[in-house]
């Protein structure tokens, strides 16, 4: 694809992926059309401070990535709120739900993920809310204005900060999670039980190895209560539901592209079709150390994945090997993980001063993952060890006794 192409890039997504995606563009000296194709009214917004600091305050410029007019002048086409129905690959098109044929010499896919909605029995009540988009944002503090009972089903991320915040109001919440730990996809042993006590401390209720069997609906078709799989009973009048989101696939699967818990791409993050790319959370990529398929739930990774296809777009062919990093916001702790700790064997808890807590997560002795609490520099740190060629071992962390800035300069220096 040339610059100066007639249909230039369309991306079907306007989260924070397809808009750093449209900017790098731009910064990579792209010339062609730009149309961005989103499904929710308005500019382009941040969804993490959606159960925090937006949660609290509702100021919508707070969370807006970039103001109308940062679009205008980079003549960054916005198609919102519309929907896209149908991709013909033949052709090079994108049907809208309004019936617009959008053309396209590259197409993006960064549609991202939605709630995941378990089969539980009565979550079609009212007063059950989701938390993905500004609006149901909108929703839940209208709610949260006068004193509620609170079941929150999901001990991740989303659930625990939601938690937090509205504990900090004085609502009864109760947080039920079917796995026995807290966060149990994302985070070590060790660190679910810091958030535990951590949350439990706050006021907040933790239940955790046991479900929720279905919703009790009372004479008005509101809920007022769940039932646990052990039978138990929790009164309540409102319910967030926090259970995990899943891909949004459908659009691509229909027109033929291989989907694998996620859009499948190769390590430059194209799809079997030379002319379609995907980012983001609906995106299933070649892990860079394994070479088994994730998809990562992770504005960083979202923001890296773009920045590689525009420079991709622009010539300048790359791999996507980018460290994966994470972050939570719960009250005041500040959950920061470097690197992936899927198939680790072996964890080392470690308490520094100020009472930081670290978690190193090895594989056979080697370093896969780092875990901090309030430990920006520890954080930056790990970071950097990860992105070395070589791997960093237990032995070398006990060398340094697990002062990662130490061990990160040392290494720079004989580099």
């Amino acid at each position: 694809m040339t610059p100066d192409s007639s249909n230039g890039v369309v991306i079907i997504g306007t989260g924070q992926g397809g808009f750093q995606l449209a900017a790098c563009l731009r910064q990579e000296g792209f010339e062609g059309p730009i149309t961005m194709i989103g499904d929710e009214p308005g500019l382009p917004y941040q969804r993490p401070p959606l159960s925090k600091a937006y949660l609290k305050d509702g100021r919508v410029e707070t969370i807006q990535l970039r103001p109308g007019s940062f679009y205008e002048r980079n003549a960054i086409r916005m198609m919102v709120p519309e929907r896209a129905i149908r991709i013909d690959r033949e052709q090079g098109l994108v049907e809208t739900l309004t019936g617009g044929l959008v053309d396209y010499d590259h197409l993006v896919l960064a549609t991202g993920a939605r709630n995941a909605v378990p089969p539980i029995p009565g979550l079609d009540a009212a007063n059950i809310f989701g938390l993905r988009t500004s609006v149901d944002a909108d929703r839940l503090r209208d709610r949260l204005a006068v004193r509620r009972r609170i079941v929150v089903i999901g001990g991740g991320f989303i659930g625990l900060e939601f938690a937090a915040v509205a504990i900090s109001g004085s609502h009864d919440v109760t947080v039920v999670e079917a796995a026995s730990r807290l966060m149990a996809r994302a985070i070590s042993p060790a660190m679910s039980e810091h958030f535990r006590r951590f949350h439990e401390a706050l006021g907040t209720r933790i239940v955790l190895g046991t479900g929720v069997a279905e919703v009790i609906l009372g004479s008005d078709g509101a809920a007022h209560g769940v039932r646990l799989t052990d039978g138990t009973e929790l009164p309540c009048d409102m319910i967030l539901l926090a259970a995990g989101v899943r891909p949004n696939v459908e659009l691509a699967q229909t027109a033929g592209l291989t989907v694998d818990n996620g859009i499948v791409v190769d390590s430059t993050l194209l799809t079997d079709d030379p002319a379609i790319s995907a980012l983001g959370d609906c995106a299933a990529f070649p892990d860079p150390v394994g070479g088994s398929l994730i998809r990562l739930e992770s504005v960083q990774a979202a923001s890296d994945q773009a920045r590689l296809i525009a420079r991709r777009l622009t010539g300048k062919h790359t791999s996507y090997d980018a460290v994966p990093w994470f972050w939570s916001d719960q009250a005041d702790w500040k959950l920061q993980i470097a690197g992936l700790g899927t198939g680790a064997d072996e964890d080392v808890a470690v308490e520094q001063i100020g009472a930081r807590k670290l978690v190193f997560r090895f594989k056979m002795g080697q370093l896969l993952a780092v875990e901090t609490i309030n430990s920006a520099g520890e954080h930056m740190a790990a970071r950097q060890l990860l992105r070395r060629s070589q791997p960093i071992t237990r032995a070398m962390l006990e060398e340094w006794k697990f002062d990662l800035g130490g061990l990160a300069k040392a290494l720079k220096e004989l580099s």
